[in-house]
């Protein structure tokens, strides 16, 4: 699972340059995107909400993971972030996957 630990970190700045390049129409969910979700969270975390963290908010850490992905951590409440994990080539984005996690953990 080395493919998805974190090489290094991406200054904030720096990723928000790419992500204001990509239009919203360019970021796109897959199949795999929503897998980890159980149904009631499958109600509240549609395509649209995902892309509003990546439109709408600075990431409180950002980082290349090995397998090539970018691994965004959001702050979601107090003691709780999103891991979202995007897949970014050239002007497109793609979802991989996302999940919520303990800050402590990050």
């Amino acid at each position: 699972m080395k493919g998805h630990k974190i090489k290094e970190k991406i200054e904030i700045k720096i990723f928000l340059d790419i992500i204001n390049n990509i239009e919203e129409k360019e970021i796109n969910t897959t199949d795999h995107t929503f897998f980890r979700l159980s149904e009631a969270q499958r109600k509240i975390f549609k395509d649209r909400v995902i892309k509003e963290f990546i439109k709408g908010q600075d990431p409180i850490l950002v980082g290349l993971q090995y397998n090539g992905c970018y691994a965004v951590f959001y702050d979601y409440s107090a003691d709780k972030a999103l891991r979202v994990m995007l897949d970014i080539k050239g002007n497109t984005c793609e979802i991989v996957t996302f999940y919520i996690i303990d800050k402590n953990k990050i």
